[in-house]
């Protein structure tokens, strides 16, 4: 049976690069990019991305399973589906990524960058979901998948891209249901896959953070369980499951912190987790002609990485939001 993630890293062009089945019909459309159509009329066309970040596996694992109970009959298609498998290089090398950090590229950011491969895969996905949408009437939907470098508080949550139009209250329903802890809403336009869908597509779009990452064959699947459920529902278009856990906790990016200087400095330890709470007065980074101290009563750091090259983000600082921000 056509393998996607088996025939991705073995860098291998499938014989029969089209098919289908009672329910659907698919079609490679290049390394790591399956489009799956619906043999049926479908009122949603959803794109779900992982591995732009070529070490986060789990959530590879889940498309490719996804795919094969598409393909196998086992699962019924009720939209129309891209599955992207973001930086095939650096997924078959167990690297975050090989020269560059794909998923500050996107929006034509790759241009900023050193021409390497990563830069040429990001304007090819560009184009995958440019060319995917054109002209689609259906609610447009993408979903893009990760893993996180270090732990977290909050260990399962989303990521919003910056819109000045509300968010869909049915992509906000699915990701409730999904179980994540938090969902995170940037204040500015930046560079990741989920942002480009957004601006340039007019899709509902999320970065998902689902864990931790580990190599191909290290993940407990079952850990992922809730998203799982919650993308099978999305493309069946099956009603959603309830949700179980806590009530889901909403933050908003209240400053991202540049590094600009060689000398910058965070004051955090190395193994700080995702979503540490931070008080009043703390000093967090510093580097020449600049600090910053924590402004409100509670902050919350996400993605501290003083190691990043000089113009790039070291780290989020969050504030808690009201469920209203979203609408």
């Amino acid at each position: 049976m056509f393998d996607l993630l088996a025939l991705t890293l073995a860098g291998q062009v499938p014989i029969e690069q089209q098919g289908e089945n009672a329910n659907l019909h698919w079609h490679w459309l290049g390394e790591g990019l399956l489009e799956i159509t619906p043999q049926q009329d479908y009122r949603q066309a959803v794109v779900l991305s992982a591995g732009i970040h070529g070490n986060e596996t789990a959530p590879i694992e889940l498309l490719n399973q996804l795919v094969n109970d598409l393909l196998s009959g086992s699962r019924t298609l009720a939209v129309r589906l891209l599955v992207v498998l973001g930086n095939p290089a650096a997924m078959r090398a167990g690297k975050r990524y090989l020269h560059s950090d794909m998923n500050r590229m996107f929006g034509g950011r790759y241009r900023d960058f050193d021409h390497s491969g990563e830069t040429a895969r990001a304007q090819q996905l560009e184009q995958a979901i440019a060319e995917f949408f054109a002209d689609e009437d259906a609610a447009r939907f993408h979903y893009d998948l990760h893993t996180a470098i270090r732990d977290s508080r909050l260990p399962r949550f989303g990521i919003l891209p910056f819109q000045t139009r509300p968010y869909s209250a049915e992509m906000l329903a699915l990701l409730d249901a999904a179980e994540l802890d938090a969902l995170v809403i940037h204040s500015a336009p930046g560079g990741t896959f989920s942002h480009f869908s957004s601006e340039h597509a007019g899709a509902a779009s999320c970065t998902l953070e689902l864990g931790k990452a580990r190599p191909f064959g290290s993940n407990d699947l079952q850990q992922f369980a809730a998203i799982n459920r919650a993308l099978q529902t999305a493309v069946s278009n099956e009603p959603l499951p309830q949700r179980a856990g806590d009530t889901l906790r909403l933050f908003r990016v209240e400053r991202s912190l540049i590094k600009r200087s060689e000398d910058f400095r965070l004051h955090l330890s190395d193994d700080t987790a995702n979503f540490t709470e931070l008080k009043q007065g703390t000093l967090l980074c510093e580097q020449p002609g600049e600090e910053y101290r924590v402004q409100h009563a509670s902050e919350w750091i996400l993605f501290p990485n003083p190691g990043v090259a000089l113009g790039l983000r070291a780290g989020m600082v969050l504030i808690e939001a009201p469920r209203s921000t979203l609408y």
